[in-house]
């Protein structure tokens, strides 16, 4: 598994941390935005590109408030994209809806906060079953 990571200008030190957080804990995390100048819509398209290169990729986005990289990244065919600021929705959406990408506001959920939506949504596993129906869906749809 590979986390695939990028923000726009204010996003950057929450991605900052949790691109430390994520490498001490052993995960390969790869930036697609060293520059702190990129706008959040530069910064979703890239993280979504690559997050669709490989399969068990998953991607984490960021900007003041989650939204606009969370609109970006669903308007790419093969992304399901979650905004998310609490544990149990970043658990969920990645166990019913299949998320590969998660959306964060730094502006709305501070460090350990944001460290703790991570981990939820990527030491969780998709449940399949019944919930394919909509993912089948989702994704006719984009």
């Amino acid at each position: 598994m590979k986390v695939i990571i990028g923000s726009d200008t204010k996003g950057f030190e929450l991605k900052a941390y949790l691109v430390n957080f994520l490498s001490s804990e052993g995960y390969k995390v790869m930036d697609m935005t060293p520059d702190p100048n990129l706008n959040f819509v530069e910064s979703a398209r890239l993280v979504s590109e690559e997050v669709l290169k490989e399969e068990d990729n998953f991607g984490i986005v960021i900007d003041e408030y989650g939204a606009g990289s969370f609109m970006v990244a669903n308007k790419i065919k093969g992304v399901v994209c979650a905004e998310v600021s609490d544990e149990h929705s970043a658990r969920m959406t990645k166990e019913h809806n299949n998320a590969n990408i998660i959306s964060l506001g730094s502006g709305i959920v501070g460090k350990t906060l944001a460290k703790n939506v991570v981990m939820s949504f990527l030491n969780n596993n998709y449940s399949g079953g019944r919930h394919q129906i909509r993912v089948d869906m989702l994704n006719r749809l984009a």
